[in-house]
């Protein structure tokens, strides 16, 4: 009896510490964070995303770590990063101090995820961020990385190169208009806006726009949660653009298309509106976006590699609508998190960064790769380019949300031309051509 006994004491002994000395062997799940603004379009995105991901993985049977198969369990955090930083801070403290998640991925307002990444740094969680674009959040990794090293960029591309992409397909759209309506010089009017993320693209856009033969007629900032932009619309009027240049990830940009779009600007609303990515942005704004055009990811008909139609396909056939960019939590799971588990055989965050970090491969969006800055540290910031990133410029056209950029695009002097499956040619509003031509 006294054997058994001692029998018994070191068995318990054993499963304790293998419980909580090495959790990924104790679990029974692999608990996903999923954090964002769920009472909005942008954290629906998240979440959705992440609920697909789970459901395909889970149903094969689970993850693969070492010898054993895991389901995925994901945990939704509402942050309400939109009204209360504090709300942000707390949904994220509780998805690592009472519901100790695995992973986190999500997040969407830049001055938020800069507090949720730091609480997820401290309690050494690998947080792959689905929303936020502000370039500083992955500087972190390369100016203090043993601390920064858990947080990977998972979408969009940092604010610079969102710049960029949103530069080359205004500078796209400002050829069509200059060859069609035989306009001299576009005019553009700048509107963003108010928020952290968006101040580095008016410094670009004023400082690079006169380098591209166009004037800027001026600029205007309304609230992030403007329903009413009469003001800001008369003095564009006055100012009489050719483009009107949008900054916008929040609802904002709904009261902003409706109202231009009833006042038939003659302009072209271009750059980016996060809420005109999604399928209810036509029944928003009654019909009023129409010909309004922004980046996006994902767009019905258009393929950036093989990926993308099923995936699109499938999300529709699950939620009834495109999948907006924050819907690519699924990515982050299923071709970040997931592969990089089965390939070391453990959740243990330091061996995963290891891999991760170096790892390139397809996403429905595009091929990933991560960067390092100018010393060799490594980022863990998004590749863009062609062959890797570039996203979309979509275009609403009678009711439809169709892909018009890239379009025959050669990103450099001798490189070949970029374009996808799919891609349909940019329509001038008539009442625009009514005016110029």
């Amino acid at each position: 009896m006294k054997n058994l006994k001692s029998s018994l004491v070191i068995i318990l002994a054993f499963f304790l510490i293998v419980t909580f000395c090495f959790p990924a062997w104790g679990a029974k799940t692999i608990k996903i964070g999923v954090i964002g603004p769920m009472q909005f379009v942008q954290g629906k995105g998240h979440w959705n995303g992440a609920v697909m991901a789970a459901e395909e993985i889970n149903a094969k049977g689970g993850v693969k770590v070492g010898d054993k198969r895991m389901k995925i369990e994901l945990v939704k955090a509402d942050s309400n990063e939109f009204l209360s930083m504090t709300d942000a801070t707390n949904a994220m403290e509780l998805l690592m101090a009472r519901h100790k998640v695995d992973f986190v991925v999500g997040g969407f307002r830049s001055e938020a995820v800069f507090a949720m990444q730091d609480i997820a740094m401290d309690y050494k969680k690998i947080f792959i961020g689905t929303g936020a674009s502000h370039s500083k959040l992955c500087l972190r990794v390369a100016e203090d990385y043993d601390r920064y090293k858990y947080w990977f960029r998972g979408t969009p591309f940092n604010e610079k190169f969102l710049g960029k992409t949103a530069f080359i397909q205004l500078a796209t759209v400002g050829a069509i208009l200059k060859k069609s309506l035989n306009i001299p010089k576009v005019k553009v009017a700048v509107v963003a806006e108010k928020a952290m993320w968006v101040e580095g693209m008016i410094a670009a856009a004023k400082g690079f726009l006169p380098k591209m033969g166009m004037e800027v007629v001026g600029v205007w900032q309304p609230s992030q949660a403007a329903t009413d932009v009469t003001a800001e619309l008369s003095a564009i009027q006055r100012a009489e653009p050719h483009v009107i240049f949008t900054i916008f990830s929040a609802s904002v940009g709904i009261s902003f298309a409706k109202q231009a779009g009833e006042l038939k600007i003659p302009a072209v609303l271009t750059g980016i509106n996060v809420e005109a990515q999604k399928d209810g942005f036509w029944e928003a704004t009654q019909g009023k976006g129409n010909y309004v055009t922004t980046m996006n990811t994902y767009a019905r008909g258009v393929e950036t590699n093989e990926f993308t139609k099923p995936f699109v396909d499938r999300y529709i056939k699950r939620f009834g609508e495109v999948p907006p960019y924050t819907a690519d939590t699924y990515s982050a799971i299923v071709y970040t998190l997931v592969p990089a588990i089965e390939m070391t055989g453990t959740l243990d965050a330091d061996r995963l960064v290891k891999v991760m970090e170096v790892r390139e491969f397809k996403t429905p969006g595009g091929k990933v790769s991560y960067l390092k800055d100018k010393q060799g540290r490594p980022l863990h910031e998004l590749k863009w380019g062609p062959g890797y990133l570039t996203s979309l410029g979509v275009q609403w056209q009678d009711g439809k949300l169709v892909g018009v950029w890239p379009n025959k695009w050669v990103a450099a002097k001798g490189a070949p031309e970029v374009t996808y499956k799919g891609i349909v040619p940019f329509k001038i509003p008539p009442w625009m051509i009514e005016k110029y031509k």
